[in-house]
């Protein structure tokens, strides 16, 4: 069974003796026992903050929900914000820390915020010199297939702060030992290694039992699929949102299920099958409106593509919809198009492009990466 880095105690009990410590977390920080990293830290060392990521320190809060101050009601510590005004701490959020520690479940994919507030907070380190901790945690779809263009310059987000492709395969750990040499953060940086771990492992096979790291990411299959339908997000379409099987359904009321599910079928696309559904989204898009569309049925992990699978459906549902498909406007005036920051520059919006021909170019730039990343790996 894999231990996690906050359970491998040799290598981090006598590290933070005698240093005050802040911690970035969310329920998915756990030990043995499902006993949180929060209790595990306050009574081990000198706790004496927390930092939220998106969705807040004990997960209550929705997807893209400002997260605010406050102070949590199980340990009486205050909770500072990182997902809303202030993505990166400030010289006083880290007065009186002497280690700033990271222990966050990670899904795999370059959408996912914590990514980008490890990098933040890794940023900020390095400026205050203050020392970042990452206790590190699996890969939940492996660490080695990669997938995915770079982002490019212009089209940084929070869902794609650095130049890495749709599918990583690094661990949380790994990915900040990239960040801090690669993108010249350059902080004091401490990995906590986990024991047991290996590359070709998904999350079921570590022996760990699956939390939910955000509330749209359920079960391990979720995962798996996100890297297909996320593209969907910066659309018309629905990824399933509001379903109990989120980023696994794609449809819209104006759909032909059945049509997408053949057309689809008929592509050939390895290790994935798609079957004709009807969904009702209680929330997110088209929200109480029947929508047909199709679910998508991993049934060969190791063969699947999740990003080419993507590109395809979102190619087909193009096709399908005519005039009722659109790309979603920016969040605001000065912002670019959710799917630009989504897809890393504005090509899939700006062409009436080949999936086939697109992957091809992508896969190249995760050639490129599969090849950098190696020398970060730990295991």
């Amino acid at each position: 069974m894999v231990r996690t880095g906050i359970e491998n105690t040799g290598e981090w009990m006598d590290f933070l003796k005698g240093k005050r410590v802040g911690l970035i977390t969310n329920p998915t920080g756990v030990g043995s026992g499902l006993r949180s990293t929060i209790d595990i830290l306050k009574e081990k060392t000198a706790l004496v903050r927390l930092f939220s990521p998106e969705h807040g320190v004990r997960g209550d809060i929705q997807a893209g929900d400002m997260v605010n101050y406050y102070v949590d009601e199980k340990t009486s510590l205050p909770v500072f914000s990182l997902y809303g005004k202030n993505k990166k701490p400030s010289e006083e959020m880290l007065k009186d820390i002497d280690v700033l520690a990271f222990d966050i479940q990670d899904v795999g994919s370059r959408l996912y915020t914590y990514l980008y507030t490890m990098s933040y907070c890794m940023q900020s380190c390095g400026e205050y010199k203050k020392t970042f901790l990452v206790f590190d945690r699996p890969n939940p779809v492996g660490g080695v297939k990669v997938e995915g263009n770079l982002v490019k310059p212009g089209f940084t987000s929070f869902v794609g702060l650095h130049p890495i492709p749709y599918r990583y395969g690094l661990t949380i750990g790994e990915a900040a030992l990239l960040f801090n040499q690669e993108f010249h953060i350059s902080c004091d940086l401490k990995v906590i290694p986990m024991t047991g771990w290996e590359r070709t492992m998904y999350y079921e096979d570590t022996g760990l039992p699956w939390i939910m790291p955000s509330p749209n990411m359920p079960a391990v299959d979720t995962a798996v699929a996100y890297n297909s339908t996320c593209i969907l997000e910066g659309t018309n379409i629905s990824e399933g949102r509001g379903t109990t099987k989120p980023f696994e359904l794609a449809g819209a009321p104006w759909l032909e299920a059945e049509t997408l599910a053949i057309n689809m079928n008929k592509k050939g696309l390895s290790g994935v099958l798609f079957r004709p559904v009807y969904f009702t989204p209680t929330f997110s898009k088209h929200v109480g409106i029947l929508c047909r569309g199709v679910q998508l049925h991993v049934t060969d992990r190791e063969s699947f593509c999740g990003v080419k699978t993507g590109l395809y459906l979102l190619e087909e549902i193009k096709n399908l919809s005519g005039d009722k498909f659109s790309y979603n406007a920016p969040y605001s005036s000065s912002g670019k198009p959710m799917i630009d920051y989504n897809t890393g520059d504005d090509f899939i919006r700006t062409h009436d492009f080949s999936a086939k021909e697109v992957y091809e170019m992508w896969a190249v730039e995760a050639e490129e990466f599969a090849k950098k990343k190696e020398k970060y790996h730990l295991y």
